[in-house]
């Protein structure tokens, strides 16, 4: 996996916070953390593990980020399904360092089985206290919440909640988390899929909500893309009980609606006022796409809906 080249002095730099890190505390201690309105807030960007032009390339990705305007990249570090903690550990560390030089903040991401609580919570925390070659850490993190392998929802349930707070309690008390959560609307269309999903619980833990809101699947004229969008954020503010908690929404797999349902979607987010907006995923992001995006990261419409 590629990785910068160090000088040997930074070499012993780096292994002597790693040393560090795990002789000392569990809490993890970013350089400059940042409120959560901020790491989830404006556009952003996903990259998943199976990406391997871009695990190729961080350089060049996130040069294409800075020139998108993209404000935080979302990385992913594993999966449940992966033999290691932290996928593509030298590139990962590359990115961190490039990203923040070049003025954009990166989130890390894993998705939980919940079958096997002992790894999860040891591969969330290991992106948690990931450290770059040059000291460096992601800036937050987000727990994918969407795997249906414990088919006992009160199981998987009470596992997802003790996850969530042991990560709480592992991190510091600034440090953002966020809660990748399925569609409220997808939901109700799939009422076996996760009854009774707990959205009030997980507001007390996390300090964010990205909702995979997929709208393509089921709308393709621009008014129901809006009505999708809006449903989505509506019933997050309604079930989780905080009207304002922030909300970054993720429009859906890239490419898979006409620009015009897009466009419609972006209006609901604006006119919602969500704090942050993207789409699934880097690569499938088109140029029209990258246009709406940018323009969808300015501030609402001065008739908000929600």
């Amino acid at each position: 996996m590629p990785g910068r080249p160090f000088t040997v002095l930074a070499a012993i730099a780096a292994a002597c916070l790693a040393l560090a890190a795990q002789a000392g505390s569990s809490q993890a201690s970013p350089a400059d953390a940042q409120s959560a309105d901020t790491v989830f807030g404006g556009l952003g960007s996903w990259l998943s593990i199976f990406a391997e032009r871009g695990w190729a390339h961080p350089g060049a990705v996130v040069a294409a980020l800075q020139r998108h305007g993209v404000k935080t990249l979302y990385l992913q570090t594993s999966n449940y399904s992966q033999r290691v903690d932290i996928v593509h550990r030298g590139a990962t560390g590359t990115f961190i360092d490039d990203a923040h030089a070049a003025g954009i903040q990166v989130v890390a991401w894993y998705l939980p089985s919940l079958a096997h609580p002992v790894t999860d919570r040891r591969r969330a925390l290991a992106a948690i206290r990931f450290r770059s070659p040059m000291g460096q850490g992601f800036d937050a993190f987000a727990l994918d919440i969407e795997a249906s392998l414990v088919r006992n929802v009160d199981t998987r349930n009470a596992r997802l909640l003790a996850l969530s707070r042991a990560l709480r309690n592992a991190a510091p008390a600034d440090y953002p988390l966020g809660a990748i959560v399925p569609s409220p609307v997808g939901m109700r269309r799939h009422p076996k899929y996760w009854p009774n999903f707990p959205f009030a619980d997980l507001a007390t833990t996390y300090d964010t909500f990205l909702p995979m809101a997929y709208f393509s699947y089921y709308a393709k004229e621009p008014a129901a893309a809006y009505a999708y969008a809006h449903d989505v954020i509506t019933a997050i503010r309604t079930q989780s009980a905080q009207s304002d908690i922030p909300i970054h929404i993720i429009g859906g797999i890239a490419g898979a609606a006409p620009i015009s349902a897009f466009a419609a979607f972006i209006r609901a987010a604006r006119d919602c006022d969500v704090a942050g907006i993207s789409l699934y995923a880097f690569y499938e992001t088109s140029a029209s796409e990258w246009s709406a995006l940018r323009k969808a990261a300015t501030p609402g419409s001065d008739q908000a809906s929600c």
